[in-house]
Formats: structure tokens, C-alpha cells, sequence
């Protein structure tokens, strides 16, 4: 087992072991525990009712938090024609086709989110063993494969996130940054919360949102009451 620091021990003291918190009170308490010199961020652990085996139970997506998350993000686009156009005046960092994909292809990855038209997949399927283990795979479902080119630039740059469960069934999601108001982080999460209980497959039996967790970078976690 790995030996935490002298602070993360100290900071699991706050900590009531058994206390299942509400919103408010693990982000009064998770500010408190932000003592290191960067600005953590806020992230939330979800684990959930379904069987990540079976196709049917998977759960993906994105979302766009009320407030945002506090980070800018690198987005690329693999567009021709009018719609490259359009991504580059988004602001979009990159904008091609099958050049694009053969920079990836030699091992390029400086990039945290990949948009494409419909009409590039033909390019971007060859891509799937590359970024599909690192969650950047254009996908219809996460927003991530649209016409509208530009409007996916804008949302990913302002913090629009994608998620997917994980092969536990978990979902990992950053809610904000420890230096946003309470109130915003608190209206994150119960905007997060909200959408992913809306995102049940019809196949998930039982209870669906099984435990949610709230931490910093570097703090332990705290249960929250949902």
C-alpha cells in the first residue's frame, strides 16, 4: 500500500468516516482542506449500478457545467472545405484531414479533445486504436462528431467535458477549481449529478448512483448525501 504524506494524513482527520455529506458541507470542507501552493481542482468520483461488460450498460456523453471547470482546452478538428473555416475562426488549434491523422499516427497526442464532421470519419475511424484508449475517439454520442464544427469548438474550449465509465463502472469528473465560489461548485455538481441520472441505460437494474465521492488533487475523499 502506498504511504501518504504527512499533510494527506492530517487532512483524513477532518474527515467523519462514516458521515455521508451533503454538497455544501464537503465543499466548505474541501476549501478548507486546500493548503497547497496551486489551485486543485474539484473532482467528483461516481460509482454506479451497471455492468461495464455489457454493451448496453455503458454509460457516455458530455456535459456543460453551469460555471465550467477552469481550464481551457486544446481542441482540434478534422474538417474540410467551409467547416475548417469555421473551426479555425472558433479557435480551434489544429484543423485537417488526413494530414492531421498521420501527424497522430507518428505519435502526436497534444491535444485534449478531437472534433470531427461526419464526413472525415472515413479519415478518423483509422485512428480508433490510437485514441480510443485515451478517451479522444470522435464520438456522435459525446458531442464530439457534429456539422456544427464550430459551436463543438467553443463548448470543449470553455471546459466542456466527455466522459465515459471506466471498466469498474466509475465515472472520474472535474466539477471546478478549489478558488471558485462555494456556490458555483456547488451548482456543478448538482447540475453533474443531475444529468447522469437522466443518463441511466434502460438495461441498468437496481440502484443507479451508488456512491458519489468529492476530493481535491491532493485530499481525500468525502461521501457525499445523493
Amino acid at each position: 500500500m502506498p504511504k501518504h504524506s504527512k499533510r494527506y494524513t492530517e487532512l483524513t482527520k477532518k474527515v467523519e468516516p462514516n458521515k455521508r455529506y451533503t454538497i455544501e458541507e464537503a465543499i466548505r470542507l474541501l476549501k478548507d482542506m486546500g493548503t497547497v501552493k496551486f489551485d486543485e481542482t474539484v473532482e467528483i468520483a461516481i460509482k454506479l449500478g451497471i455492468d461495464p461488460r455489457q454493451a448496453d450498460q455503458l454509460v457516455r456523453g458530455s456535459i456543460s457545467l453551469p460555471h465550467g471547470i477552469g481550464v481551457t482546452k486544446k481542441v482540434i478538428v478534422f474538417a474540410e472545405g467551409a467547416k475548417a473555416d469555421e473551426a479555425r475562426a472558433a479557435g480551434a488549434e489544429e484543423v485537417g484531414g488526413a494530414e492531421l491523422a498521420k501527424k497522430i499516427e507518428g505519435g502526436w497526442m497534444d491535444f485534449d479533445v478531437a472534433v470531427a464532421s461526419p464526413d472525415m470519419m472515413k479519415v478518423v475511424g483509422k485512428l480508433g486504436r490510437i485514441l480510443g484508449p485515451q478517451g479522444k475517439m470522435p464520438s456522435p454520442k459525446s458531442g464530439t462528431v457534429t456539422n456544427d464544427v464550430a459551436t463543438a469548438v467553443g463548448e470543449f474550449k470553455a471546459g466542456k467535458l466527455e466522459y465515459r465509465n471506466d471498466s469498474e463502472g466509475n465515472l472520474h469528473l472535474p466539477v471546478g477549481k478549489c478558488s471558485f465560489e462555494e456556490s458555483r461548485l456547488v451548482e456543478n455538481i448538482e447540475a453533474l449529478l443531475a444529468h447522469i441520472k437522466r443518463s441511466r441505460p434502460a438495461a441498468a437494474k437496481g440502484i443507479f448512483v451508488q456512491k458519489v465521492v468529492a476530493s481535491l488533487s491532493m485530499s481525500p475523499g468525502i461521501q457525499l448525501a445523493v
